[in-house]
């Protein structure tokens, strides 16, 4: 009796320290987004199914962002997404008066490169940690402290020279910037003037120089008020003949429809980089996490690959160029002014 008594002792004298020696489950926002156990994936996603929903803002068009909210939905069954899709400049803006009003409602955010910058300088999102992000190239991830990371590059789009072929007879269709002045495409060219055609300038500028960029005015340039997208749409139909500010992901996916479209590249191929950020204050920390995950994932690449994104993974058989990598955001600002400037010049008649 007196050795069970000893031994019970014992037994209650240890449970309050083996009880401080278990691991204490990630808590608060900055625990949760850089948790890098080995159950990373089942806390999250326990965590995820409580919260019911994860609230996610993106730029990306078309049928791709319904796509990838299904896909997550079906590996995540319990976790709702609930998607607003709009331009990047509008989706700062609806996060810098949610802000303001301390009533924030995003938990993850996918834009371009630009609007990327944006929300970090104004404080709207914060670094990360994810067991994916060892599998991504170094110049795709946005390093922060303590080897985190701000936001992640997962998609890419690039411009060049889109065409009709039942208009542009492939003798005409150039193999650089300098087969932009062929005669035969003259009247042919159209352009809207938004910040692709801008970054496309930026790359002319950076070959050929300001002065190539201005010969362009001869080639009589039409200007279209719609989207980078709606420009191969109208190629498809015959009323465009070329333009040289096309996302290859448009004219593939339109060619696969057996429209007559076609892509090549030029020099350079202004590269359009949608990353995955997190959100500063996200309603549902774990969801928001587990969802960044999955966007960096092999299943979210897949689904990215049927709408022809690319990869920064991928190897290609031509130049990227990342137009704001490099300058500060108030530079890249300035830079994107003189480039749609010089657009506007190059259309007037």
């Amino acid at each position: 009796m007196l050795q069970a008594i000893i031994a019970l002792t014992l037994v209650t004298a240890l449970l309050p320290d083996q009880a401080a020696a278990q691991p204490r489950k990630p808590a608060t926002v900055s625990e949760i987004s850089t948790y890098m156990g080995a159950d990373r994936e089942q806390l999250l996603y326990a965590g995820a199914k409580g919260e019911g929903v994860i609230t996610w803002y993106t730029s990306l068009a078309g049928d791709s962002y319904k796509a990838l909210s299904r896909a997550f939905e079906t590996k995540y069954p319990g976790v709702r997404v609930e998607a607003f899709r709009a331009g990047g400049s509008d989706l700062v803006a609806r996060m810098s008066e949610e802000t303001k009003a301390r009533r924030p409602s995003m938990d993850a955010l996918e834009t371009t490169y630009d609007f990327t910058m944006v929300s970090k300088v104004y404080g709207l999102t914060r670094p990360y940690n994810s067991p994916i992000l060892a599998s991504y190239p170094s110049d795709a991830k946005e390093k922060a402290d303590a080897g985190l990371t701000f936001w992640t590059i997962f998609r890419e789009s690039y411009l060049g020279f889109g065409f009709n072929k039942d208009q542009v007879p492939a003798s005409a269709v150039p193999k650089g910037f300098d087969g932009l002045l062929d005669p035969r495409l003259k009247g042919k060219l159209g352009i809207t003037l938004n910040e692709s055609s801008a970054r496309m300038i930026g790359a002319m500028i950076k070959i050929k120089g300001e002065a190539f960029v201005k010969k362009l005015k001869a080639q009589q340039i039409r200007i279209y008020t719609v989207s980078s997208a709606a420009l191969v749409d109208l190629m498809a139909s015959g009323e465009l003949g070329a333009s040289f500010h096309i996302y290859r992901n448009h004219a593939m996916v339109s060619a696969e429809r057996g429209s007559p479209a076609s892509w090549v590249p030029m020099e350079l191929a202004p590269t359009n980089s949608g990353s995955m950020s997190l959100s500063a204050q996200p309603p549902h920390p774990h969801a928001a996490s587990l969802f960044v995950d999955f966007m960096l994932g092999a299943e979210a690449r897949k689904v990215m690959e049927k709408f022809q994104y690319g990869h920064p993974s991928n190897t290609l058989p031509f130049k990227r160029w990342y137009p704001g990598f490099g300058r500060s955001f108030e530079q890249f600002e300035k830079d994107s002014e003189k480039w749609e400037k010089l657009a506007k010049e190059i259309t007037q008649r």
